[in-house]
């Protein structure tokens, strides 16, 4: 949260006061007074900018292309938009603003503080002379470069472009109602801006008014015009606006440097750059607004945030409504509640979830995949406490920098705090007995339930809540197992990611200005971070500076569905907590059977509260004992939230393994309702999610209800069905009926898409290349005869047989014939001989079919050949026999 920093004030015109909030006079009106005294003052301003410019040595510049070919210039004359008109004019129509790399030191890079951005920016300014930087095409270069030309399909141009835009409706805003602007950024689609409009507050019917005079603008192509000036100065300009008094007076040093625009009537605080003018914005939209905090400090002015989009064409703004309805249709409170998921109670608890039965069962079994993949990757689940005393804060730091964002209990006259993170609670655990090198990694997991105090206004569904569970997990190493353990996420989270069909994107956030540690640190930190991501097959970019004060970090964004991005997951090394927590373990070759004391005095780092009374002081690293680096990781990261960006993904329709609703039983009349409900226990006896309908509904007006709640498959049982123990299926959104399986092969067919795994826990791993050999099977044991209640009446033994001579029926009616039990596999058997089931073994053990990795007419063969003689023991044979019976007859028939 951002700080309300110095009482601002410029002379003249209203202030922020003591307590941090507006004083002084304010109206809505149109054409307010502080405007064109704004202007006044811009004009002086801006030809003092221009004479200073014209000063400047008009030597000439090289400008490289990107096709390698140079283009001649002159310093602070040759603009990028003459060279896009030199190469031709739809190119200069259509580009946005270029991005240059100077091959020279150019002053004007390092002469400017940005002032418009909030305190989370500061590390993004970016001033090194060997970035490339974004540059107004109506600027003049300022040395030889290499230039890129980007249009609005480029997501820096289209950040340019909503920037721009923003100023557009910010000019609107303005005109309409005299509010004072405060910040107005792009967003990943579209852009906001934030005015303080006294006790007015906006609604839908003061959109179309805004969007008149934004119209207005984009015709009068107005000039996006810069201007630099000093601190001063800025103040002067902005004297009547004391929310821009406070972000120059906060922000910009004394004697520095900052930058403005200008467009029409608007003057604004910006680092720029913009579009060459207003023009460009050919489709302008307001698309909603709310309430905001100065500052994002609930304690400060209220202010109306109103959002847009722009487009430089028609199509584009069609092609986004479209994707809008699309958006509406798939919102996951709507799906939600049409599915019975989960609901928010306004009252009673606001920002927590109320998961029904359907909604857990997605909830539960996100955790649970993990869980499961969590004991196959050797990590150890741990469960700590909800609340804390706020000491354990403080010493993490969490109590001093997000106090406003957490909840506080008293408890017997000490304060306490429901946790917002587990990371404190393991590093507690760590710490709680001396750890030897040999127990590293440890990779500790935690689904604690976790608080945070949202603002009531940013709660949105499960996107935004205040109890939440994460996938969290922490892991304590040794700096040289940095790059295995992150390769090894990198490989789990890509595992997982792709279950749900995203792409993920990948980015490598370094060191920053501000950063803990020594540079040597950092550097192998980095660099195992770089061989991880190379050594994973991923492409991935690099982002200089972005990383966290405390280490390097792996930056992860999802593409859904609807082509949106989503940050879920993160891996980010930290080396600030296993100071602030004095976690050590005892180095490789140091005498474990005792500690000798370092005698010499130690003056570690400390900290204190308001009152001047210490609340942390850091710890001696004991002889013979390092520091672990911490790995915080987190793949689905707020569950709540991941289940809200799935269900949008999935438009509602889940994939079988992690449906809610897996197989409604239909039965035709009521003569089989007895026989649906046996099908739904044994359904649900295997750990299925079903149900059997057997109201007095139509069966048109059943299959169709199942149709619409999105059920996966829908089991229609009849006479027929009843009396071969069999199941006609249907499956969602594919139009022709699956046919006729009996209730062995359907089982056999849900346990194939069943939750999945990355290793296959049904066979052994091989040691020294060799694997256990299969124990002969068991004879089998009589069938148990089934009670009245538990199967439908009237069944003999030969019906017991699956529909359509299923496969096991076969094999054990064979192995009767031929002797029973376990003598049949004494027996010489046509078909198969057991040297050609090791040889099929081993290709199996490769690939999941005998011809490679889709089924084929050799399966259907070799699966009819054993179905006549013996079923297979082998492992790799058992479970491809396994897979195969799931198929129905019609579809084995027809692989080629």
């Amino acid at each position: 949260m951002a700080s309300a920093g110095k009482r601002a004030y410029a002379g003249g015109g209203p202030r922020i006061g003591e307590a941090g909030k507006f004083e002084g006079d304010f109206k809505i009106q149109k054409k307010a007074p502080y405007i064109e005294h704004r202007l006044k003052v811009w004009e002086r301003l801006f030809s003092k900018h221009q004479e200073e410019l014209k000063s400047k040595a008009r030597k000439g510049i090289k400008v490289e292309l990107p096709d390698g070919k140079i283009v001649d210039g002159k310093a602070f004359e040759t603009t990028p938009l003459e060279i896009a008109q030199g190469i031709s004019k739809g190119l200069a129509d259509s580009v946005v603003v270029a991005k240059v790399l100077y091959k020279e030191p150019v002053e004007s890079l390092k002469q400017c503080i940005a002032a418009d951005m909030d305190d989370s920016d500061d590390e993004a300014q970016n001033d090194s002379p060997d970035q490339a930087v974004l540059w107004d095409l109506s600027r003049p270069l300022e040395g030889s470069c290499r230039l890129e030309l980007l249009k609005f399909d480029n997501p820096q141009g289209q950040d340019v472009f909503w920037h721009s835009s923003a100023h557009i409706m910010g000019q609107a805003m303005e005109r309409e109602y005299g509010c004072h602007l405060t910040i107005g950024p792009a967003l990943e689609s579209g852009f906001y801006y934030d005015g303080f409009f006294g006790d007015r507050k906006l609604k839908e019917d003061d959109f179309a008014a805004i969007e008149k005079h934004a119209q207005d603008i984009c015709k009068e192509q107005q000039k996006f015009e810069r201007c630099v000036l000093t601190k001063q100065e800025a103040l002067e300009l902005f004297s009547e606006n004391p929310f821009k008094v406070q972000l120059i007076t906060n922000k910009v040093p004394d004697n520095a440097m900052t930058s403005c625009y200008r467009c029409g009537d608007l003057i604004d605080l910006c680092r720029g750059p913009h579009l060459p003018n207003t023009s460009k914005a050919k489709e302008f939209k307001v698309t909603k607004n709310s309430a905001a905090y100065w500052l994002g400090d609930q304690n400060l002015d209220s202010l109306q945030r109103l959002y847009g989009i722009a487009f430089p064409n028609k199509d584009l703004m069609k092609d986004w409504k479209k994707f809008q309805e699309e958006a509406a249709q798939r919102d996951h409170r709507n799906i939600g509640r049409n599915q019975d998921l989960f609901m928010f109670h306004p009252t009673f608890s606001p920002g927590s979830c109320f998961w029904f039965p359907m909604g857990a069962r997605i909830y539960n079994k996100l955790m649970e995949i993990m869980r499961n993949e969590y004991r196959l990757r050797g990590f150890s689940e741990v469960v700590t406490p909800n609340m804390y005393n706020a000491a354990l804060f403080k010493i993490s730091g969490h109590y001093q920098n997000y106090k406003e964002d957490m909840y506080s209990l008293d408890i017997e006259s000490h304060e306490w705090m429901l946790k917002p993170m587990n990371c404190p609670g393991h590093f507690v655990m760590f710490d709680s007995k001396v750890r030897s090198y040999k127990e590293l990694p440890m990779r500790f997991a935690d689904f604690g339930v976790l608080h945070r105090n949202e603002a009531s206004g940013a709660l949105s569904g499960l996107t935004r809540v205040r109890r939440f569970q994460q996938d969290d997990a922490h892991l304590f190493v040794r700096p040289d197992q940095i790059k295995q353990e992150v390769k090894a996420g990198l490989e789990f989270l890509n595992f997982i990611y792709g279950l749900f069909g995203f792409d993920a994107a990948f980015a490598l956030s370094t060191r920053p200005k501000k950063a803990l540690g020594t540079k040597e640190i950092w550097d192998n930190a980095e660099s195992q971070l770089k061989a991880a991501l190379d050594e994973s097959g991923k492409e991935w970019t690099l982002n200089p500076g972005d990383g966290a004060f405390y280490g390097p970090k792996i930056d992860i964004r999802l593409t859904d569905a609807m082509k949106r991005k989503h940050q879920c997951g993160t891996i980010q090394l930290d080396f600030n907590n296993p100071i602030r927590f004095n976690l050590q373990y005892r180095k490789e070759g140091d005498d474990e059977k005792g500690d000798d004391e370092d005698k010499a005095e130690f003056n570690g780092a400390i900290e204190k509260d308001e009152k001047g009374e210490v609340i942390w002081r850091e710890g001696k690293l004991k002889n013979g004992f390092e520091r672990p680096v911490v790995i915080h990781r987190a793949i689905l990261g707020s569950v709540e939230r991941f289940t809200a960006i799935l269900t949008e993904h999935f438009a509602g329709k889940w994939p079988f393994w992690l449906s809610p609703r897996q197989v409604m039983v239909v039965p035709v009349n009521e003569k089989c309702n007895e026989y649906a409900a046996w099908v739904e226990r044994q359904l649900v006896v295997k750990g299925f999610y079903a149900e059997s309908d057997v109201s007095g509904r139509t069966l048109n007006k059943k299959v169709r209800e199942a149709q619409l709640a999105q059920w996966n498959y829908i089991c229609v049982v009849g006479a027929k069905e009843m009396e071969t123990f069999a199941v006609n299926v249907r499956q969602r959104d594919v139009e022709a009926p699956l046919g006729v399986f009996s209730i062995q092969e359907f089982v056999a067919k849900l346990e194939s898409e069943a939750m999945p795994c990355s290793q296959d826990v049904k066979v052994f791993e091989p040691f020294e290349g060799r694997l256990p050999e299969a124990a002969a099977a068991p004879s089998p044991a009589p069938a148990p005869v089934a009670s009245a209640a538990a199967a439908p009446k009237a069944q003999s033994k030969a019906a017991a047989a699956p529909a359509g001579k299923a496969a096991a029926a076969k094999a054990e009616s064979k192995g009767s014939k031929q002797g029973g039990g376990g003598d049949a596999g004494k027996k010489a058997s046509p078909g198969a001989a057991p040297a050609e089931h090791a040889a099929i073994e081993e290709v199996l053990l490769k690939q999941p079919y005998v011809k490679g990795f889709v089924p084929s007419k050799a399966d259907a063969e070799l699966f009819q050949k054993l179905s006549s003689t013996k079923l297979p023991e082998s492992p790799n044979l058992k479970r491809w026999y396994e897979h195969i019976v799931s198929f129905p007859p019609v579809q084995r028939s027809s692989w080629a």
